[in-house]
């Protein structure tokens, strides 16, 4: 997705998959691997990621962190500024509502994004968190430059 003050343009969507066979440090390479090439492909200036929730299942939490921090790391890594957002706070940017759910986040991503092409939920939601970070974009520039004052 591009921004540019409030214009919002949908570029491409996708999700990466790995094989729920394979060991998890092969599965965490492949989406490492995965999040490098994209970030070569579209030279994106910053990223955006979504915070985890408390699962009850401690092993698929532990899991979801690991991938979440490849998911940290490819972008640290390529020099891209890194910011992070709560479930509530990406809903709430995009349907106005910190409580909708995916399909009312799914219907507003194709609105606020004509042409966006959904083919997996994953994909949706990777738009919201973006669509929320261009919202948000100014506010954070606006407070980093009032911290860097005298």
């Amino acid at each position: 997705m591009e921004s540019a003050g409030s214009h919002l343009r949908f570029i491409a969507a996708g999700a990466i998959s790995t094989t729920p066979a394979e060991e998890l440090s092969a599965r965490l390479v492949v989406l490492h691997r995965a999040l490098a090439a994209l970030i070569g492909e579209w030279t994106p200036d910053e990223a955006a990621v979504e915070h985890t929730y408390v699962n009850k299942n401690p092993a698929a939490a532990l899991k979801l962190g690991q991938a979440r921090g490849v998911v940290l790391l490819a972008p640290a890594l390529a020099g891209l500024p890194v910011a992070e957002y709560q479930a509530m706070e990406v809903k709430r940017a995009v349907v106005g509502t910190g409580h909708a759910d995916k399909v009312q986040v799914q219907d507003m991503v194709k609105r606020l994004l004509p042409g966006a092409v959904l083919k997996r939920a994953d994909a949706a939601d990777a738009l919201a968190i973006a669509i929320c970070h261009a919202h948000h974009r100014g506010t954070r520039a606006a407070l980093a430059r009032m911290a860097a004052l005298p």
